[in-house]
């Protein structure tokens, strides 16, 4: 089965206005267009490109993934993700209480992790995540510890089993805080504060002025990926996306646990229990190459891989064995074929009990599949 799909980009106030319409060869609304959707979630199921209906009336059962494309023009809010065992326990906990779905202060949406990956479009996508050893911000800081606030959380960095007691000082706007927010907004002015980390607190002070995560964003490893490189974020990673386009795919959930950079709720003792302290390298996640033009990036899930297709391949044609696994092919440069039916650029379709999709054509195509 395959059906033609399509959807509307999610107006979220961080979006860009132009990267997605011009990636996709659409239409610019004029507002943000923030994230477009390719999946069966109910917050914003792709819609039959015939106006049948949507994904949800096709998929049978449950999609286990959602493939986006994000485009941020400014930051979002640091976040991180449950573990399976986390959301099952956290969601039946909320509906004892009979918190409702839409309350602003419920965590968990559903029953279901959201470990996620991100693959760079722009020439630069620029993200924080993850804990970095304290050695590492202390040497960042080390410029700047002339000032008392900034001393203060230098000497309080004195090994990595204090990235948790500091974090909850940060985030509960602790004793001393509010004044190095101050400290090091304006450390990060001097000729002497160069480099990502320095890039990072500059931009959250002007998206965020006076936010603990501007402090935060130092514990973190700032990354700016290229074109083609991905970041995978397994449940725990404190993440966020600062900016640039890129195409996320995920696990078809809505539970996210925020931290900070943010006008919403969040909630502190939940977020701890939640988040990953250990610091660990930047989660770069390395493609398999099965043959020239094919990329497959496998993370440690079984809800999601991303295949990328390249002119390389497509030229000569592709045969993606499906298995019968369901699976959303998007053609985001060029155009081509799926079998027998032609996909123009931006377009995208969903294949369910499908042997074998065989791509033929030009561009850049992406294909989610379960795992």
């Amino acid at each position: 089965m395959l059906v033609p799909i399509t959807n509307t980009p999610r107006d979220y106030a961080w979006g860009s206005t132009t990267a997605i319409a011009e990636l996709l060869g659409t239409t610019p609304s004029g507002g943000p267009e923030a994230e477009l959707w390719l999946g069966a979630h109910p917050g914003s199921p792709a819609r039959i490109a015939d106006g049948s209906g949507t994904l949800l009336d096709v998929v049978d059962g449950r999609l286990p993934f959602l493939l986006k494309v994000l485009a941020a023009a400014s930051p979002l809010s640091l976040q991180a993700h449950p573990t399976p065992a986390q959301a099952e326990a956290g969601f039946a906990a909320e509906e004892r209480a009979g918190v409702a779905i839409d309350d602003p202060t419920r965590n968990y949406k559903d029953a279901f992790h959201k470990p996620e990956l991100i693959y760079a479009l722009s020439a630069s996508f620029r993200a924080l995540c993850g804990f970095r050893s304290t050695a590492e911000t202390r040497t960042v800081l080390g410029s700047a510890v002339g000032d008392a606030a900034i001393a203060d959380l230098f000497a309080r960095l004195d090994d990595d089993a204090q990235l948790r007691p500091v974090f909850e000082w940060l985030i509960t706007r602790g004793e001393g805080v509010d004044a190095l927010i101050a400290a090091v907004v304006a450390a990060s002015a001097a000729e002497s504060a160069t480099g990502l980390s320095w890039d990072t607190v500059r931009l959250l002070a002007g998206a965020y002025p006076g936010d603990p995560g501007i402090v935060i964003s130092l514990l973190l490893h700032t990354v700016e990926l290229h074109r083609g490189e991905v970041l995978y974020l397994p449940a725990g990673n404190i993440h966020a996306y600062l900016d640039g386009l890129g195409i996320e795919l995920m696990a078809a959930s809505d539970n996210v646990l925020r931290g900070g950079l943010t006008p919403k709720h969040v909630d502190v003792p939940e977020l701890l229990t939640v988040l990953d302290f250990r610091p660990l390298p930047v989660p770069y996640l390395a493609s398999e190459s099965p043959r020239p033009g094919v990329r497959v990036f496998r993370p440690d899930v079984p809800d999601f891989v991303l295949t990328v297709l390249d002119d390389a391949a497509l030229a000569e044609g592709v045969d993606l064995e499906l298995d019968g696994r369901p699976a959303i092919a998007l053609w985001a440069q060029g155009s081509g074929t799926v079998g027998d039916a032609a996909v123009a650029h931006g377009g995208a379709v969903y294949l369910a009990e499908e042997p074998v999709a065989t791509m033929r054509g030009s561009g850049l195509v992406f294909v989610a599949s379960a795992g």
